[in-house]
């Protein structure tokens, strides 16, 4: 297999609240409020936990990895919603398309981030990409996302991922333009006296163990012989951790190739739909739409699904899989009805969502049932 390629700048993509950012995209209502996702929805129910939380409930304590009890406790009155992994599958694939659009390489690392790499390295070549150059891209690729998907988001600049994960940790803190760029030349002037946890990857622990050394930042762990690392963390450990704290990292990107596992159609009604005729109907839209862009692309569904929100922003999604994978609206049509009428629907409807999973290689185009 062949060496990952370096460069010259990572590009450290990070979208802004990821999931509470979709879901204000299909309910704009949402916009301002205190909103926090996570588990089904029900913030009373027992070991599930914030998996993202607006920045006004940020600011009222609430964190990703929180209990749901305990955010609720905070912040009784905030918007509850349940993750719905299937659209932020949908909108990260948009924005990683986008990404790609610049004909830089893309290293995707989950939903909401991704490294790109400018200037290609080669020997002991330093690449003839300056800094400018890294800069402006880093703004085109802001532009780019909020005006296709609608999103907002931070990135960070540097010589390595280590480093540029860093940057976007100051670039997310600027009250500017949101791209920050962090190398050697203000490595130990930002970095130097902060706490060893502010390094990327250096946890709780690592940082306990650092302390009982005698080592509490950054430049204090500069000041500390590899050999004592080494001794008091191993060879693999003690090593990073020893160039970790002077700025050092992998430059490399490997590309993975991309292909959507579902496309998604949903729409907020400007009014509240309230009769079974209004909701098929608009049903029937989606599904259209959802399967042009799937014949688009030559692909296959083999499941579908519904998701509705009603106004009192009570949110589910019921899925089944088709009798066999198929790209005719005849056979994928009745299903999504027939998902529509599994809801007991006694309040009025402002959302409505269809999704249609398509078939991968790692998806068998099985048969079968599930709701």
């Amino acid at each position: 297999m062949a060496e990952p390629q370096r460069y010259r700048w990572l590009l450290h993509v990070d979208l802004d609240q990821f999931q509470v950012s979709v879901e204000r995209l299909r309910s704009p209502e949402l916009n301002g409020v205190a909103v926090i996702v996570g588990g089904n929805g029900d913030p009373t129910e027992a070991r599930k936990v914030v998996t993202c939380a607006s920045y006004e409930a940020r600011d009222v304590g609430v964190r990703a990895g929180m209990p749901l009890r305990a955010a609720y406790r905070k912040l009784p009155d905030a918007i509850y919603l349940p993750l719905d992994v299937p659209a932020y599958d949908v909108a990260s694939g948009e924005v990683m398309a986008v990404l790609r659009s610049f004909g830089f390489p893309v290293e995707v690392w989950g939903w909401d981030e991704a490294y790109l790499g400018i200037g290609v390295l080669s020997g002991t070549d330093e690449g003839s990409v300056d800094d400018a150059t890294a800069v402006a891209a880093a703004h085109d690729i802001r532009a780019a996302i909020a005006d296709r998907n609608g999103l907002s988001c931070s990135i960070g600049i540097s010589d390595n991922k280590q480093r540029a994960k860093m940057a976007t940790g100051f670039a997310k803190k600027s009250t500017g333009d949101k791209v920050f760029r962090l190398d050697g030349r203000n490595w130990l002037e930002l970095m130097g006296d902060r706490p060893c946890r502010d390094l990327w990857s250096v946890g709780p622990k690592t940082a306990g163990k650092l302390e009982e050394l005698g080592i509490a930042t950054v430049n204090e762990l500069i000041a500390t012989p590899r050999d004592t690392l080494i001794t008091r963390f191993g060879p693999h450990q003690g090593n990073w951790l020893y160039v970790l704290c002077r700025g050092g990292g992998d430059s490399s990107i490997t590309e993975e190739p991309w292909l959507a596992k579902s496309h998604s159609k949903s729409r907020t009604f400007p009014v509240d739909l309230t009769t079974h005729d209004e909701m098929h109907s608009a049903a029937a839209e989606l599904t259209h739409e959802g399967l042009d862009q799937v014949l688009d692309e030559q692909r296959v569904v083999f499941r579908v699904a519904v998701t509705v929100r009603t106004t009192t922003f009570f949110t589910r999604t019921k899925s089944r899989k088709l009798a066999a994978p198929t790209t005719t609206y005849d056979e994928i049509a009745p299903v999504v009805a027939a998902l529509l009428d599994d809801f007991e629907l006694d309040r009025p409807v402002r959302l409505l969502g269809v999704r249609l999973d398509l078939v991968t290689e790692d998806e068998p185009e099985s048969v079968g049932v599930d709701s």
